[in-house]
């Protein structure tokens, strides 16, 4: 089962807090993926992009543009879970 995104909000230091609909709450920090990945070093030269990201209709990924976006289940397997976890 794909994991469903409930919300997110973006942070300082590149860093997404994602809900999910299971109540998991995680920190996911898009600077590796900034470092090895081509077109997310966009987000660093286009200091307003980072801000602009959208979770698409089904859920199940965030993204910025047509070339940069994260599916659900990778943040959902390498975020790192918080404290608080909501229902």
């Amino acid at each position: 089962m794909i994991p469903r995104i409930k919300s997110f909000e973006t942070n300082d230091n590149w860093k997404l807090t994602i809900v999910f609909d299971d109540g998991l709450c995680v920190s996911y920090d898009v600077k590796n993926d900034i470092d090895n990945i081509d077109d997310f070093k966009t987000l660093i030269s286009d200091t307003n992009l980072w801000n602009m990201a959208q979770l698409d209709t089904s859920r199940t990924c965030i993204y910025w543009n047509d070339r940069i976006d994260l599916p659900s289940d990778i943040l959902y397997e390498y975020g790192v879970p918080l404290s608080q976890n909501y229902k």
